[in-house]
């Protein structure tokens, strides 16, 4: 080996060395920092890209769970104030029984007319009063909901996106109601909205208790379908919260850091720097040792 002040390798090569130290330790500070072992495309393009998309996804995974929400809101309002007017009818045809009883007077039977009229404006406001965010479920032309079920293509065969939606269809409770109108045709019946009961028979107050028996069914119908619905939702809401933690911990198999293993690498690339810097001290005091030959 030649004896040289112009160039020292030994120096050249601790450099090198501690260089290479130096970026491994940024490298673990960034992961130790940021709590990522890929933070960015250059770490790991593969990685990166797919955790990006899973990213995306949990983004709609929000707005499926609002959406979802929104029509559970909806939905429960519409079986609140059905399950009222169920109560409500029940009670009406109670006391319409009680006027079908040929022994009662006239003025009884109107007493029990005045009762079952203030039901029935009761069920009116509970059916205009049935209402959320713009939607009521109960009421003619109230409208529908619709719910996000996915944040996928809920068409496959469609090009282009097709979102996969669950519908909550308006009841028609309020247009049921109010078709019973003196069905049995001698002056029975509920009558049209608004209008006062009139019970003048025995045999009107039969009619009457027809009528409400032909509600009760249609009430039944649409308390079983809106039940179903509200569960159907509810499940949903629950599968899409489990699908959100699943892929949010998928994301975090791609990406996250081990920080007790980045911890023992910071530890080992400190002491690997620290006997670098000696190192190349050493390599730089070499050219000194050519001064003696010069003595």
């Amino acid at each position: 080996m030649a004896f040289t002040v112009n160039t020292n390798t030994g120096a050249m090569a601790a450099l090198q060395s501690l260089n290479q130290t130096n970026r491994g330790m940024s490298m673990v500070q960034s992961r130790i920092n940021t709590g990522l072992n890929v933070a960015s495309t250059k770490d790991d393009s593969a990685k990166f890209v797919i955790a990006q998309k899973l990213r995306g996804d949990m983004a709609g995974f929000q707005a499926v769970t609002s959406s979802l929400n929104n029509a559970k809101s909806v939905t429960d309002v519409a079986v609140a104030g059905t399950e009222q007017i169920s109560d409500l009818l029940n009670q009406m045809r109670a006391k319409a029984v009680e006027a079908s009883d040929g022994g009662l007077d006239a003025a009884s039977r109107s007493t029990i007319a005045e009762d079952l009229t203030s039901l029935k404006k009761q069920i009116g406001t509970i059916i205009s009063s049935s209402e959320f965010n713009g939607v009521n479920l109960l009421k003619t032309g109230g409208g529908t909901v619709g719910a996000l079920k996915s944040v996928q293509d809920g068409d496959g065969a469609t090009a282009g996106y097709q979102a996969d939606t669950l519908t909550v269809a308006n009841t028609g409770l309020q247009a049921t109601i109010e078709a019973a109108q003196g069905t049995g045709g001698t002056g029975g019946g509920l009558g049209a909205a608004g209008a006062a009961i009139t019970l003048g028979t025995a045999t009107a107050a039969a009619e009457l208790v027809d009528d409400i028996d032909n509600i009760v069914t249609s009430v039944k119908t649409q308390l079983s379908t809106l039940g179903s619905t509200s569960r159907t939702v509810d499940a949903q809401l629950t599968f899409t919260s489990k699908l959100s933690d699943v892929v949010e911990a998928g994301i975090g198999n791609l990406v996250d850091a081990d920080l007790a293993k980045e911890s023992a690498k910071l530890q080992a690339l400190q002491v690997k720097q620290q006997l670098g810097v000696q190192a190349l001290s050493i390599a730089n005091q070499a050219p000194q040792s050519i001064i003696s030959l010069f003595r």
